[in-house]
Formats: structure tokens, sequence, C-alpha cells
């Protein structure tokens, strides 16, 4: 059956390219390799690998690489916890307003923030007590990867829902930035949420930098997963030392990002790498695979993958408890 379909495919690429076997030279190995390309990516939708062209020219991921990579109902577990009644109740949350990625090919990936990897998260620390400022970098609507929300799973559908406005109308972090001792005295934690779309400017980000430095250095948690450490690298800018140098962390692994191409996640090889660049900088990485890992070292609290999401809104929701609630 493959052969057949093969051998169908190689008859069609020859019609759609132009070539025959009188082809000589350049031009025969030219055709040759249009003809493969055109093979591969026929066998590609055939077998449900092609990534989905986007109404604005960008892929979301292939129909087999959807039903690997993703669910209809999240893990959430809905805890009852002795909630928080303190004075630092808040949680800042920032978000991505960029929605495509630039693969090593040119091809665009339609990413943003993963709503399981957001939201599972928020479920836990609203449970526990906390409620949340929404920000993006300059204020524009938050980007999710809605090709990935689990439409089955109420509970993430009421919070998404829940801070809907918040979303669409975020708060600008210079915003947060520029705000009093006083009114920042109310936050008790920084989370940045995953998705390939927190790797786009946050990295860069001065603001971005301002917080973290900010939670860092003023007795505030530092919450995150999969590709959201990526914010922590905004603290090189201007040449300043790594903030996180020999912290111990669970981010989502480089090879499995190298190896999602094959199924049709990303339309092409990633532009660089995160959890080798922690690496590089001192950051000890606890896990190898894309799964549930979460780590907590000091008040930094961090989780490996999608997979993760419920463990470390667990993990954080326990963690602040007993710390906030021991002052």
């Amino acid at each position: 059956m493959l052969f057949y379909i093969w051998h169908r495919g190689e008859q069609k690429a020859k019609l759609l390219c132009g070539c025959d076997r009188l082809a000589q030279g350049s031009n025969r190995k030219e055709c040759a390799e249009r003809q493969t390309q055109q093979l591969n990516d026929m066998l590609k939708k055939i077998l449900g690998l092609a990534p989905k062209l986007e109404s604005d020219g960008s892929y979301s991921p292939s129909k087999l690489a959807l039903k690997l990579g993703t669910v209809s109902k999240s893990d959430f577990e809905d805890i009852t916890y002795t909630q928080y009644t303190g004075s630092r109740s808040k949680i800042l949350v920032i978000f991505t307003e960029q929605k495509n990625m630039k693969m090593q090919n040119g091809h665009l990936f339609s990413t943003g923030n993963h709503p399981v990897e957001a939201l599972v998260p928020m479920l836990h620390l609203k449970n526990a007590g906390f409620d949340f400022e929404i920000a993006t970098p300059t204020g524009k609507p938050v980007i999710f990867e809605m090709w990935a929300f689990p439409q089955k799973d109420e509970a993430v559908k009421a919070i998404y829902k829940e801070f809907i406005s918040s979303f669409e109308n975020p708060k600008k972090l210079a915003d947060f930035n520029e705000a009093s001792a006083e009114e920042k005295a109310a936050y008790s934690a920084l989370f940045v949420p995953g998705g390939h779309g927190s790797m786009l400017g946050i990295p860069e980000d001065q603001n971005v930098c301002k917080a973290v430095q900010w939670a860092h250095e003023n007795d505030v948690f530092t919450i995150s997963l999969c590709h959201g450490p990526g914010a922590f690298l905004s603290t090189l800018r201007d040449n300043q030392k790594f903030m996180y140098d020999g912290y111990r962390m669970a981010v989502f692994p480089d090879s499995v990002d190298a190896m999602t191409p094959k199924l049709g996640y990303l339309p092409g090889k990633m532009p660089w790498g995160l959890s080798e660049k922690l690496k590089g900088l001192g950051v000890q990485v606890v896990n190898s695979k894309a799964d549930k890992s979460v780590c907590l070292d000091r008040k930094l609290i961090t989780g490996a993958s999608p997979l993760a999401a419920n463990e470390l809104g667990k993990l954080a929701a326990t963690t602040m408890l007993e710390a906030l609630n021991a002052q």
C-alpha cells in the first residue's frame, strides 16, 4: 500500500514540477529535489503529519501532532485549600502578545501561551485565595495557542471566561514596574506561563527584566513552566550577571523540540534552544523529558511541560500558603 502511494506520488510529483526522464544535468537534479519535496509533502498530508496552514501564513500543528500532543480535558484536580486571607494576595502574570515564531526554514509557527500551562496553575492559585493581575509587555491582548485549548474541560473554560476581559485588555508591564512600593507590596508571586510564544520578545524585554528582578529581590515567588523560563534570560540585559546561575529548574527539553517537526507539531527546526541556553548559564535542569516534573529551589517554582501544569499549580499553591501564613 505504501509502495503504491509512493509510486503514485512520484508520478504526480513529476507532473507538478514538469519534469521527466529527459531532464539533464543540473536541471534534472533540481527536478529530482522538487519531486522528493513534493512527494514528502504529499505523504505528510496523507498520514496527517503536515502542519496546518493558517490564514495569516503561519502553521499550527498537524492532525497527528494535535492528537498526540494536546488534550480535550486536562488533569486538573479541584482541591479545596485553606484560602489565603492576608495582604499579599495578588499575583502578576506576564503573558505574551506575539503569535508567530520564525523557524530556521523561514516558516512561521502559530504559537502564544499554552492555555493549559497558564490556566491550570491559575485554577489552583485561585482556589488557594489568590487573585491575578494580567500583563503583557506593551499592553496588547494576550495570545493563546487556541489549537491547544481543552474544549471539554469545564474548569479551564470557566476561568478563561472569568478573565477574558483582562486577557483582551491586559495591563502594560511598564505601568506595573512604575507602581509604588506600597502597591507592589500586595503581590506575593510572579507567574510566567509557557508556550513557545513566551520565547517571543519576552526574553529581551526591558520591562520583563525589571519585573523578574523585582520579584527576585523582594521575597516574591517566581513561577514558570515549559518555555516560560525564557523570561529569565531578560536578566542578562546590559551585560548583567544571570540571576539564576546555580538554580535548579524544570524546563522543556530542546531534544523534544528537535523531534517535533517530524510529527508536524513545529513547521521547522527551532530558531534557538532554551534548555541548553539555560544550562550554559549555570542552570541545573532537573528533567530530561517533557513530563510532569516540577522543581522548587528557594523562591523559584518551575515545571517541565504542559503535563506538569497540574503538579506545578499544586506545588505553587501549597508552598505559597505555607510561606505566607508563617509570616
